[in-house]
């Protein structure tokens, strides 16, 4: 009996039963961006994995030693992505998943824990390379020939940055009905796009164009890199009712403009963190404060009088939620050199409205209010150098 028992034990040790059982690899989705391709491996349980890279041709290979995948690479466009090949081989060891890589690139791979919407995942991000700036300098010359002066500028467009929020990764809120937060919002700011372009001397630029992630710095980031001289972003709201109803407005607030100022002050030796064109790394601590303190004082009241034009037009719809724009610490509001709102277009989480913000004609009539009320904001205040600036003023109406 004691052997028996001894026998027992020792094949339940050794059975393969009771190994770890392999994680299934559930699917895999590639979201290529202009600026990034990611690689979203859906996960049933966390995984250990290794990471290694090679040359001839640059590749990555990562190893999943606890992995099992029998699904096939879904299709992707090489030409809009930073890959040009992806494979995953099952061994009896695990899975072992190639990446082959365009050149210039880098990548980098980390997990994400389950949210509401997603499981465990694996991400892999391949984007390019950083550029040193001091390496894109032209050399010196070592001569001191004075310059010829340079000729007055043109005037020049306004230009509005339309920021569409959530996207690939992140659907945001779902309607009752499974209408997408990324998906209504990415179409009103595409009809916001063709309204501002078609207004002489205003020029769009789309933050997110498709169906892909941005971070919220990476958001701001973009804008100013296209010198934008405002920052729209577009949003749906939810609530866990379903009576929750109408548009918001949301400016900066002072909290989020103070954490934001101390932020950029402990990295102001960065030359390329500037505000309005002027940058802190040669500033000794007060006056880079002060600087900072009035960029972001008239950035912040100036986007209380756009959001304000905003707002009211956006009554011109019906009912809004709040009367009032609204301030808060959303980092795509931080921008201390952009003026800046957040428009939460509707709830998705109305029935009602989210039937409206699936609708073509309901999208256009939002877009449309956004758009007027950015006009009348530049329209009362034109940039100098600006377009807009150097209009006629209209006649006034002396009926």
């Amino acid at each position: 009996m004691l052997r028996y028992l001894y026998l027992s034990v020792l094949l339940l040790l050794t059975s393969p039963v009771c190994l770890a059982q392999p994680v299934e690899i559930k699917g895999v989705r590639i979201w290529p961006a202009p600026d990034n391709t990611r690689v979203v491996f859906d996960l049933a349980a966390p995984v250990d994995y290794r990471l290694a890279r090679h040359s001839g041709p640059d590749r990555i290979e990562i190893a999943i030693g606890n992995g099992r995948f029998d699904k096939t690479i879904p299709a992707f466009n090489a030409k809009q992505s930073f890959l040009t090949k992806l494979e995953a081989k099952s061994f009896a060891a695990g899975v072992t998943i190639t990446v082959e890589l365009k050149d210039g690139v880098q990548a980098k791979v980390f997990a994400l824990k389950p949210n509401q919407e997603y499981g465990h995942r694996l991400v892999l991000d391949v984007f390019p390379e950083k550029i040193s700036a001091a390496s894109s300098k032209p050399a010196s010359s070592g001569k001191s020939a004075k310059p010829d002066p340079a000729p007055p500028e043109p005037a020049r467009e306004i230009v509005i940055a339309i920021d569409a929020g959530h996207g690939g990764e992140d659907p945001g809120a779902r309607g009752r009905h499974g209408t997408l937060e990324k998906d209504v919002v990415l179409a009103i700011a595409r009809k916001l796009e063709k309204l501002v372009n078609k207004e002489p001397g205003m020029r769009a630029v789309m933050i997110r164009d498709g169906d892909y992630y941005v971070s919220l710095r990476n958001r701001i980031n973009k804008a100013r890199a296209q010198k934008a001289d405002m920052f729209i972003s577009i949003h749906a709201d939810a609530f866990f009712t379903p009576d929750a109803r109408g548009s918001s407005v949301y400016v900066l607030s002072e909290r989020g403009a103070t954490n934001e100022a101390a932020r950029w002050l402990a990295s102001r030796e960065n030359a390329a963190d500037l505000v309005g064109g002027v940058s802190l790394d040669d500033k000794d601590e007060l006056l880079a404060s002060v600087l900072l303190d009035l960029s972001q004082t008239a950035t912040i009241e100036a986007s209380l009088d756009v959001g304000a034009n905003v707002l009211e037009a956006l009554k011109q719809l019906g009912h809004v939620h709040k009367p009032r724009v609204e301030q808060a610490g959303f980092v795509v509001l931080k921008s201390p050199d952009i003026p800046s709102i957040l428009v939460e277009t509707a709830f998705i989480s109305n029935p009602r409205e989210e039937a409206k913000l699936r609708d073509a004609r309901h999208q256009q009539t939002l877009a449309q209010a956004i758009m007027n009320g950015i006009y009348a904001y530049f329209t009362k205040h034109p940039l100098p150098g600006s377009i807009l600036a150097e209009r006629e003023p209209p006649e006034p109406d002396l009926s």
